[in-house]
Order: C-alpha cells, then structure tokens, then sequence
C-alpha cells in the first residue's frame, strides 16, 4: 500500500510539473523581409489569417493610397482575401469580400477591421462597416458597428447580415467560440470594453460586461483561451498598461467574463521586428492583433505594420506555437 501511495504521490507531482510548465510566452523568429502581405496604391491593415486545406487565407482592410495614414479607411476601406502556401508568403490578392452596397444596409460605405472564424461548417468573417449617413451621437463622425458575412467555402460567395450585431458604436470584434455559446468583445468611441454573449454567432448578444478594462483605453482585441483561462492580446493605447505606447499587452481572466488582469508577460510584442537578414524593422505603428491557429496551436502573430511609407499585414512566426486546448 505504502508503495502504491508513493507512486501516486510522484505521478500527481508530474502532472502538476507539466501543468505549471506550459506558461504562456511570446517569443518569436526572425522574419523574412518583405514577407507580409502588401498592395501596390494601397494601404493595407487588418490582417486576419486561416488555414483551409494545404493554403492559408489573409482577410485584411485596404483603401486608396491618397492622403495621410490612416484616415481615408473610415469612409473607402473595403475587406480583401489573398492566399498563399505559407503564413510568411508570397501572398496572392483573389478578391474584395466585402465592398461597397446599397445604401440602405448598415455596411454600404465601408468595411474594416476583419476577424476570420470557421464556425461550425461556415466560415464566418467578422467585422465593422458604416453607412453613408448614419453618425455617432453628438458628432459628425459616421457610426461604426460590428457584423458578419458568412459562407460555406473560403472562396465564397459571402452572405452579409442585413442588420448589425451591435446596434451602438462598436469597433474591433474578438470572436471566443465556447460550448456555452460565442463572446464578442468590442469597443466603444471611447475605448470603452464591452463583452457580449448570444447562443450562435448571429445573435442577439446580451452584454455580460461593459467596462472590462476600466484601468486604462485599449483597444484592437484577440481572445482565446490557455491553461483553463481566457486570454486576451490587444493594443494599450496610451502605455498605461505596459508603461510603452501602443505596446502589445496580454491580459487574463479566470470566468472569461470580469477581473480581467495582467498577465505573464504581459508585454505580448514591442514595435520592433528581427528580420533574418540581420536588420529590425522599426514600427512608426504595429496594431490589430490576431493569431494563426492550426491544430489548436498558436503558430503565428498577425499584426498590422506602418513605416512611415508603407502599410501591411505581416506575420510572425512563434518560437514554440503555443497548444492552447
């Protein structure tokens, strides 16, 4: 018996060992130069990839490349797919998914800020449109608020929804798929947090929490779950979180819905990328966060990047993809 007991005692300790093991660490490669994907007259932003098949698929935002970054999206951003063999690339341009429509639908003018989801047996894309009249409340801004396109294949054709998912301001969507239904968490004009939950991913949500992170403005979220908790990468705004404007930062909750905290690290990436040809690629502005999950492994960070001449998404590959159920 004594025995016996000792044995399990050394076979608990071992699972304990390998579970406190697998800590949550954004390290990365070195990056090929000129591996992102980009647009020649247009600046690109928004990168959102999948993997169908032996291709990945890039949804990302371009606009014409007329004026200062970046305020033309906010009224000629459209979403596009491109394709490739490799997260790193070449990548292929293969269509503008969603563009410009009739007037009387919430996303007629614009469509911005894509999140690519396979949901069951649709692929459904996520993201913010305006019409060409709508405004904000006391403002003369158009209002921004988060819907969906849907399909069977990657290739299309897309289904948009007719209404918006969110019928307030609402901008950069995360989309955390669960048993109990699917989050949508997004922001207000404000940098206010908001966090929805609907049975199926085309509603209606009803809000479970409206100000997640009231310590400091964030914005451009990815949620995913790790080790039993709920993670969340994003931008901090203004450095209050990390102490570096506009640093990506990593946060957690344990419910997935309230006491957000920091988490470890809770730096997720900086503004400078290592190139394989010995130089770093300086960010102006590295933003919009999303992560390439093949297997239930993190393998990739997508980011948007801007330096000071160009704009696009690119890919960085993890050092030790992450196994996150």
């Amino acid at each position: 018996m004594k025995r016996q007991r000792i044995t399990l005692l050394i076979f608990a300790s071992l699972i304990t060992i390998n579970i406190k093991s697998q800590t949550l660490k954004f390290e990365y490669k070195k990056t090929a130069p000129s591996s992102g994907f980009q647009m020649e007259g247009y600046w690109v932003w928004c990168g959102s990839a999948i993997k169908v098949g032996s291709t990945y698929h890039l949804f990302a935002s371009r606009w014409p490349k007329t004026g200062k970054f970046p305020e033309g999206y906010r009224t000629n951003s459209e979403i596009v797919r491109a394709s490739s063999k490799s997260p790193s690339g070449p990548w292929k341009f293969e269509e503008v998914v969603i563009g410009e429509r009739e007037s009387k639908f919430w996303d007629s003018n614009m469509a911005h800020n894509p999140t690519i989801h396979k949901i069951g047996q649709e692929y459904v894309l996520f993201y913010i449109g305006s019409d060409f009249s709508t405004l904000q409340n006391n403002s003369k801004a158009l209002l921004r608020r988060v819907g969906y396109a849907k399909s069977k294949s990657i290739a299309g054709p897309w289904q948009r929804s007719d209404e918006p998912l969110i019928e307030t301001e609402s901008n950069n969507p995360a989309i955390l798929v669960e048993k109990e239904g699917v989050k949508l968490m997004y922001r207000d004009a404000k940098l206010r947090v908001h966090l929805a939950q609907a049975k199926n991913f085309q509603g209606p949500y009803k809000l479970l929490n409206d100000n997640c992170w009231p310590n400091a403005p964030i914005e451009d979220f990815y949620l995913f779950k790790f080790n039993h908790q709920t993670h969340l990468i994003c931008e901090d705004n203004v450095g209050q979180v990390s102490g570096h404007v506009r640093y990506g930062v990593h946060l957690t909750s344990k419910d997935g819905d309230n006491a957000w905290e920091k988490g470890d690290p809770v730096i997720a990436y900086n503004h400078d990328i290592e190139l394989t040809n010995g130089e770093i690629l300086h960010c102006i502005r590295r933003e919009r966060p999303q992560l390439l999950i093949e297997n239930n492994r993190i393998t990739y960070l997508i980011t948007s990047v801007f330096d000071g001449k160009n704009s696009w998404s690119q890919p960085v590959k993890l050092k030790n993809p992450l196994k996150i159920k």
